[in-house]
């Protein structure tokens, strides 16, 4: 490997998709994936077919099962589901790369942000947070997307930036690491709740509303937690909150909807091979919002739904029917 490699640590389709946008420019990528039959398909066709099937990956993209061979790299993206990403950076070599944190949710049993769970599993460090409206096939196609990079300060940015600027990929700097992490744990939540509304089939106005009053509970909820309105209302908070509750692309909506057509939430989880991580940061979101005295209506009736107290008609009636206020 040369010192111009650089690292992803998740297989996923997310990972994956970041791993060929980063080789796009021709770099040399070490994409770290948990499953042994992922390794060797991306080794052998150049192919991740389990989870981002129909894209042909740049052939500068070398999967391994081996933690060890991320030693000394200067870049790592960390793409591994939210309630993993502990297990796996405790086994991860020490080394001065930078940790890009690109995981989305709330550590179920800590109720910690991914930066707290990272700094814990990794000490010593520097941390990062990239998030944004972003589907991985169209990463992976080069289609134009921007994102939040949240770094510790200007010259972690002037350090990171240039390694995952592409054309296509554009990077906006922000210090606000709390806000990054919570647009994208929130908004998995609440793209639960319109895939709900989808699968009533309530129309376009419910949806509008909901993606609106949903942001309102996201931004009290980051506003407590101390991050900045500004950040909330960017890319990694409006921004992929709009993406995310748009789309059946999304997985978090498609298992809303799934619940919205009266599936159970235990049923539609245990058929898919890909997380929706809004399925385990809701609850942790409720306990931690609750300690902290803020009210999100939405994010407790997903919680509902999940655990089957209560069905979906219900659900949204019960929302309707909440006491009349200013907006």
């Amino acid at each position: 490997m040369s010192n111009r490699t650089l690292g992803v640590i998740g297989g996923g389709a997310w990972g994956t998709a970041l791993a060929q946008m980063l080789a796009s420019d021709g770099r040399e990528v070490l994409l770290w994936a948990f499953e042994t039959p992922v390794v060797e398909e991306i080794n052998r066709d150049h192919r991740n077919s389990p989870y981002l099937s129909g894209i042909d990956l740049n052939p500068a993209i070398r999967a391994t099962g081996s933690l060890s061979e991320l030693a000394g790299l200067p870049l790592l993206l960390v793409v591994t589901p939210a309630q993993h990403m502990r297990r796996v950076l405790v086994g991860l070599p020490e080394g001065p790369g930078d940790l890009v944190l690109c995981c989305k949710g709330i550590e179920e049993a800590t109720g910690e942000l991914m930066v707290d769970t990272a700094r814990a599993a990794a000490p010593g460090r520097p941390l990062a947070v990239l998030s944004g409206p972003t589907f991985a096939h169209e990463v992976a196609r080069g289609q134009p997307t921007a994102v939040t990079l949240a770094c510790a300060d200007e010259g972690q940015w002037d350090r990171i930036a240039p390694m995952v600027w592409r054309p296509a990929f554009r990077p906006y700097f922000s210090t606000d690491i709390i806000g990054a992490e919570i647009g994208g744990a929130v908004k998995n939540v609440l793209a639960i709740a319109c895939g709900v509304v989808e699968g009533l089939g309530l129309g376009q106005n419910a949806r509008a509303a909901l993606i609106a009053r949903g942001f309102a509970e996201m931004t009290r909820f980051g506003l407590a937690c101390g991050a900045q309105a500004e950040t909330l209302s960017g890319l990694s908070g409006l921004g992929d909150l709009v993406l995310t509750c748009s789309s059946v692309s999304s997985r978090n909506f498609s298992l809303g909807k799934a619940l919205g057509e009266g599936r159970k939430a235990a049923d539609v989880l245990a058929d898919r091979a890909t997380v929706a991580e809004g399925a385990f940061t809701a609850p942790v979101l409720q306990r931690v919002a609750r300690a902290r005295g803020v009210a999100m209506p939405i994010v407790d009736t997903v919680c509902a739904l999940l655990a089957g107290d209560v069905a979906a008609g219900d659900a949204v009636a019960a929302l309707l029917a909440r006491p009349l206020t200013a907006e």
